[in-house]
């Protein structure tokens, strides 16, 4: 404990670090205050809504920090961004230009963030009319302005605030520490948890269950948290063994390194894609009122049923494989290793070890797929057994997994600035690798959520 007060009273003592960190938590000061501003004309008493709700709706809020159902000129939060950088790197495997410009180094990446920017502006727009229509009513609008100077107004407000906190973002991460993108998702989540303690205690001390349970809850919590830091941590080391090289009396090369690939090399991709897909059979009747009493339709709409679960974690698995075969090229690994005299001890260079490579990720994913499976449904079982929705949230699930993520990363490169200067570290090991596989930001490194 000594030890851990020594090394936090380190990082004030680095002035480089202290200003840094007194940046970043500015920054998303000016987040959270932004996040309480209302949208103009619109009446505030009467967008209260029950905490905890189901579905698409409840996970924006969860993750705009609450914005969402308080009709806030952040209430689209960043999610606009993170879908954009999501198709621009799609569109690098599908689509030559982009594939060219992944490749151009920082002038590419610098041309791919241009394209994230335009695109998050027609997809915020897009979203900002969709959210205009269906979370505010004409009742809900100071008569004063009148609903089509609101609408209009209020779309342009929406992408002025998304915009706004993307440039937040991008801030942190220039002049704070750990990824702004990222940071401001995280501390969306957390704002709700809270809430979230309070709604779960309230609902045990009042009779179900009592104060016994509520601690039960807290130590399973402690223990998804400990689990969910493994699959994240979670690496396979491969052997490389590099060429011995003499120039002059210097011996270059020789050494053996070692090629960490992750268990979860997808991160929270998956769970993304997957609940994309199972929103689907929920808005189905909206559109075909007949099937509301469709059985197959009800049991996969229902998010507590085992029907939906099973499928969740089928696709999650399913998506781990596609996503971790489009983000890791084991081909393109063998031939950076074997330009720079590299080679895996017993597998001949080239093709080979393409081959090797590729049937280590295979092995590995597969656990990795099945316990991110586990992480993302373990909510609806503790919803079964009568936690609070808003709770059971952080029991896994796209939240867990990136409250998890950002944490690991921005511990990294406060790591990085204290071992850079020989102080000790937060971790014994002096490495922390926390990212999550979200794609390349606006910003100079990808958001890790």
């Amino acid at each position: 404990m000594k030890k851990l007060f020594t090394t936090l009273s380190n990082i004030w003592k680095i002035d480089d670090l202290r200003v840094r960190i007194t940046n970043t938590l500015l920054f998303l000061l000016i987040y959270r205050v932004g996040s309480y501003v209302v949208l103009p004309g619109v009446n505030y008493a009467s967008l209260k809504t029950p905490q905890g709700k189901e579905g698409l709706v409840g996970l924006l809020n969860m993750f705009a920090g609450g914005s969402f159902s308080r009709a806030s000129i952040f209430a689209l939060g960043v999610m606009p961004y993170i879908s954009a950088s999501i198709v621009v790197q799609l569109l690098g495997i599908a689509v030559p230009y982009f594939a060219k410009l992944q490749k151009e180094g920082e002038s590419g990446r610098n041309k791919l963030n241009q394209w994230t920017r335009y695109l998050t502006i027609g997809i915020t727009a897009l979203q900002a009319i969709g959210y205009v229509r269906s979370q505010i009513t004409p009742e809900q609008i100071s008569p004063v302005m009148g609903v089509a100077a609101f609408n209009i107004l209020a779309i342009f407000v929406l992408t002025a605030g998304t915009l706004f906190v993307m440039w937040l973002g991008e801030k942190i991460t220039d002049k704070g520490i750990g990824n702004g993108i990222s940071l401001i998702i995280m501390v969306g989540i957390i704002a709700q948890l809270p809430t979230a303690f309070i709604a779960e205690f309230e609902k045990r001390n009042g009779g179900q269950g009592g104060l016994i349970t509520f601690i039960v809850e807290i130590l399973a919590l402690i223990g998804v948290v400990m689990f969910t830091i493994l699959i994240v941590q979670g690496t396979r080391k491969i052997a490389v063994q590099y060429a011995k090289r003499i120039v002059g009396n210097k011996q270059y090369g020789g050494v053996r390194q070692y090629i960490p690939l992750k268990v979860n090399a997808a991160g929270v991709m998956p769970i993304i894609f997957a609940q994309a897909l199972m929103f689907i059979p929920a808005t189905i009747p909206q559109f075909f009122p007949s099937s509301a009493t469709n059985p197959v339709v009800m049991a996969l709409a229902n998010y507590n049923s085992w029907e939906h679960n099973l499928l969740f974690g089928v696709l999650i698995i399913v998506f781990t494989y596609f996503y971790t075969a489009i983000t890791v090229n084991p081909n393109q690994m063998a031939d950076d290793m074997k330009k720079n005299g590299g080679f895996i001890p017993g597998v001949k260079p080239g093709k080979s070890t393409a081959e090797y490579i590729d049937g280590v990720i295979s092995r590995i994913t597969l656990p990795g797929s099945i316990f991110l499976a586990i992480i993302a449904i373990i909510p609806a079982f503790a919803t079964m057994v009568g936690v609070t929705n808003i709770f059971a949230r952080f029991f896994g699930g796209t939240s867990l997994i990136i409250l998890v993520g950002v944490v690991l990363d921005t511990l990294q490169q406060i790591e990085s600035h204290l071992l850079m200067r020989h102080y000790d570290g937060l971790m014994k090991t002096g490495r922390i690798t926390g990212r999550t596989g979200i794609p390349a930001s606006a910003g100079t490194t990808p958001p890790v959520i």
